[in-house]
């Protein structure tokens, strides 16, 4: 938990530095500001979703820190949910080929934390 934490808060700092890395981890066009459309907001949308990163980031790591371990189940289905809406994307074509990266990072996060609880959850009981 306290990895994924760190790793989502140093992509969303580097990408509030650099929207454009961002875009292209995730497969988009990185068009320069200048030659965008007055309307196109995507930088914005980059913006909030970098500073979503780094927020949620804290959150894991603080979590982890504290063993808080209701928040580590929480975790499990939410970023099953997040894995199927963003597949779906893919699917649909919303999204280019090359951004299945990210469902499949939450699906591999959700299973392996499903997983580490499942296996306290034995050691627990068996003591």
């Amino acid at each position: 938990m306290f990895i994924f934490g760190f790793l989502a808060f140093v992509l969303g700092v580097l990408d509030l530095k650099n929207p454009k890395t961002l875009l292209k981890q995730m497969g988009f066009s990185a068009i320069d500001r200048e030659a965008r459309g007055e309307d196109d907001y995507t930088e914005v949308f980059v913006m909030t979703s970098s500073m979503a990163s780094t927020n949620m980031g804290i959150y894991y790591m603080l979590a982890a820190l504290l063993n808080v371990r209701q928040f580590f189940y929480w975790t499990v289905p939410f970023r099953v949910v997040t894995f199927v809406v963003f597949t779906t994307a893919v699917l649909k074509k919303y999204a280019p080929l090359k951004f299945i990266t990210v469902p499949l990072w939450e699906l591999t996060g959700a299973l392996l934390t499903g997983w580490a609880l499942w296996t306290e959850r034995d050691k627990t009981a068996a003591q």
